[in-house]
């Protein structure tokens, strides 16, 4: 696992600034005012050839009746989730009350902190930091998250005090598979049918598993690694910060799985969140057979139909997915799953002779000619898991939207690829020219 670095002070010191400006690109709200930040984000990071997950969390304000307790309970969650921590302080306003209350946090942890005093827009003005030392968390570094003064020696700085580098994990048995969804759709319920044990506690609260849990099996000759995770929840809704950490170790199940079964509740409509479930499964590659669960409450086979042509038309960005409906509690369609399952991990990992995926080409621009001036010579395969192509074009800036979804489907039509996304890139290159025949 990468190890976990986490970006905390209290409200409007420049958090999301400096996260953005490590990531050098945006993905934290930025505003003038306290408090944007509520819900937990994280992003893959790099400095120096070394890779580790970055956190950006809300301000811990000690205003309010409750808040020691989740300030507590935040600390502790920082315990056993991050590796190292960044506590920013705003060097405009100099040492504040809350910045001691939060020093007190994190100086309990034991994790190594970083004093990070940011706003301090002149290079070599340390003026700033000399109040700072009395927090006792070592020498501070002075950075301007706006124009990304001093974030060269802050990474210096994390560089060092990251956990050595561990060997690559023994890889997952077999196909490994993510059972994942928003919590209270059945994934543990679906995992305990398909092992015909209850391998993880079932509990009809919500939130019930907060740990990915593996569970390993022999299934016609084939060797299955089922992963549970602890729900996503809605965004508004995860509140507490083991739920934030419950969802860092779902994003991390479904990066160790090649095949994601996105588990639906089949009696109520599709919501936000599996939404935004499934785009996360699409962006990560992974290949998805989505789950129609607790089809038992759905009234008759018609109804069953209708509850899988609704989540076709919902998840239509999505449709080169699978649908299986079943009940986990009833048992009815379970038998699927699996087959499905396999099916589209194969698809994941399927190759494409070059020869075949030009004549694919040749009927496809013959059809539906390239839009304007583009100009397409040859299409071969470049990688696998999920399966991506390399089309070579006198100007990749020439490729729409509309023709790059046209290619796509032809080549499902083609060959399939169901269950699996596809990834297209369009490179300049030779338009005309030998072909590789293999």
């Amino acid at each position: 696992m990468k190890p976990v670095v986490a970006i905390v002070g209290r409200p409007n010191v420049g958090k999301s600034a400096l996260f953005n400006r490590i990531l050098q690109q945006r993905r934290s709200i930025v505003e003038a005012q306290p408090g944007v930040t509520r819900d937990r984000i994280y992003s893959p990071a790099e400095w120096a050839g070394r890779q580790f997950t970055l956190v950006d969390t809300g301000g811990l304000e000690f205003a309010g009746r409750d808040m020691a307790a989740r300030v507590r309970r935040q600390a502790e969650v920082a315990v056993a989730e991050a590796d190292v921590l960044i506590f920013v302080v705003d060097g405009r306003e100099g040492l504040a009350p809350g910045d001691r209350d939060v020093a007190d946090v994190l100086r309990r942890t034991r994790k190594p902190v970083v004093v990070v005093v940011n706003k301090v827009d002149r290079p070599g003005d340390t003026t700033s930091l000399v109040d700072f030392l009395e927090l006792g968390l070592g020498e501070p570094l002075g950075v301007s998250a706006l124009h990304g003064l001093g974030t060269g020696e802050l990474l210096d700085r994390l560089l060092e005090l990251l956990p050595a580098e561990e060997a690559e994990p023994t890889a997952v048995p077999g196909l490994a598979v993510a059972v994942v969804g928003r919590p209270n759709v059945g994934k543990s319920s679906l995992v305990n049918a398909l092992l015909g044990q209850e391998r993880v506690i079932v509990d009809a609260r919500p939130g019930t598993t907060r740990d990915a849990v593996d569970a390993t099996f022999e299934w016609e000759d084939r060797t299955i690694t089922l992963i549970d995770t602890a729900g996503l929840r809605r965004r508004a809704r995860r509140g507490e910060p083991v739920e934030y950490y419950s969802v860092l170790r779902t994003t991390r199940a479904v990066q160790r799985a090649q095949v994601a079964l996105v588990v639906l509740d089949g009696s109520q409509p599709v919501t936000e969140q599996d939404r935004r479930i499934c785009g996360y499964v699409d962006e990560a590659g992974r290949a998805v057979v989505l789950v129609a669960n607790k089809i038992d409450l759905v009234e008759d086979s018609g109804g069953v139909k209708a509850c899988v042509q609704r989540i076709r038309r919902e998840l239509a960005f999505m449709g080169y997915a699978a649908i299986v409906a079943v009940s986990a509690l009833t048992g009815d369609g379970m038998a699927r799953l699996l087959p499905a399952a396999l099916a589209a991990g194969h698809e994941h990992a399927r190759e494409v002779p070059t020869r075949l995926l030009n004549a694919v080409l040749r009927d496809a621009v013959a059809i539906n000619p390239p839009p304007g001036r583009l100009k397409i010579g040859f299409v071969t395969q470049v990688g696998t898991r999920p399966p991506r192509f390399a089309f070579f074009v006198n100007d990749p800036g020439l490729v729409e939207a509309s023709y790059r979804r046209y290619l796509e489907n032809r080549l499902r039509d083609a060959f399939g690829f169901e269950g699996t996304p596809l990834r297209l890139a369009f490179r300049s290159g030779r338009t005309r020219g030998k072909e590789d025949r293999r």
